[in-house]
């Protein structure tokens, strides 16, 4: 068995599907225990039954400065210890008015910025507290975006969603710095599009479908799943990575780096 988290308690917020429910698995697989987070109680009890009794799954909305400070405080109580935070929750607005800047809604700002900036902060904060408190040092990994750095205007134009996900980075690398010397690490994933609940439009989107394959060019070019981001979850949360901090890793099928030009290979 990989023991990488062995003993460790991680909390994740947004554990209890998709990319999140996944690292769960993953976690708990290394060795590890979870406190998680979801924000439907039906699907966290689904989550709870498939993760057993070494997760403890709470259902709060992220965005609620009280959830994370919840959640961490339940992993001490419940394991004895906390030494990681992996915040996945997030999600697009497209629905509450996110697009281009000339047709963005005052909703869909504040909704995105809501479930993609403000609770990871919030996230953020609890970790750091506790860590301070305990007098430890611990790994944060925050889930970004391929689309922070690699935009697709063409298929994928949610400005207020980039926006959210570039100050992620920007968060992740700047408390990376500050908290260096208390051997407190922050990282990010930036995957590409995967197969989860918030990409069900474009799953179903014959055009979108066909530009993955150019643009998501590994493994025959196909659509992420959640399983792909595990095991680099993991490692950026274990001590297998204590010498890295201030680091985006894209899990994106090549979409970073791909060129949909034509002429290659023929």
């Amino acid at each position: 068995m990989n023991a990488a988290l062995r003993n460790k308690v991680v909390v994740v917020i947004g554990a209890t599907s998709g990319i999140g429910l996944a690292a769960a698995k993953a976690i708990l697989a290394a060795g590890g225990k979870v406190v998680g987070v979801g924000k439907d109680d039906a699907t966290g009890k689904k989550a709870a039954a498939a993760l057993g009794a070494e997760a403890e799954i709470l259902t709060a909305d992220a965005s609620d400065p009280a959830t994370a400070e919840l959640a961490v405080s339940t992993a001490v109580e419940t394991f004895g210890r906390f030494d990681a935070l992996y915040h996945v929750a997030g999600g697009s607005a497209r629905t509450y008015g996110d697009g281009p800047l000339h047709e963005l809604t005052d909703e869909g700002v504040d909704f995105a910025i809501n479930l993609n900036l403000k609770s990871v902060l919030y996230s953020n904060r609890a970790a750091v507290g506790m860590f301070l408190r305990q007098k430890t040092g611990g790994a944060v990994l925050n889930l970004g975006s391929v689309l922070a750095e690699e935009p697709s205007p063409g298929y994928i134009a949610t400005h207020a969603y980039a926006a959210a996900k570039s100050a992620v980075v920007g968060l992740t690398r700047s408390a990376a710095a500050y908290y260096a010397r208390k051997n407190i690490r922050f990282n990010a994933l930036a995957p590409g599009l995967t197969d989860t609940p918030m990409a069900s439009r474009a799953l179903t989107d014959p055009q979108i479908v066909s530009f993955v394959k150019c643009k998501q060019p590994l493994d025959g070019g196909r659509i992420g799943t959640p399983e792909d981001l595990a095991a680099a979850a993991v490692f950026l949360l274990s001590d297998a990575s204590k010498f890295i901090t201030g680091q985006v890793l894209a899990v994106d099928g090549g979409w970073s780096v791909a060129d949909c030009g034509p002429g290659l290979f023929g």
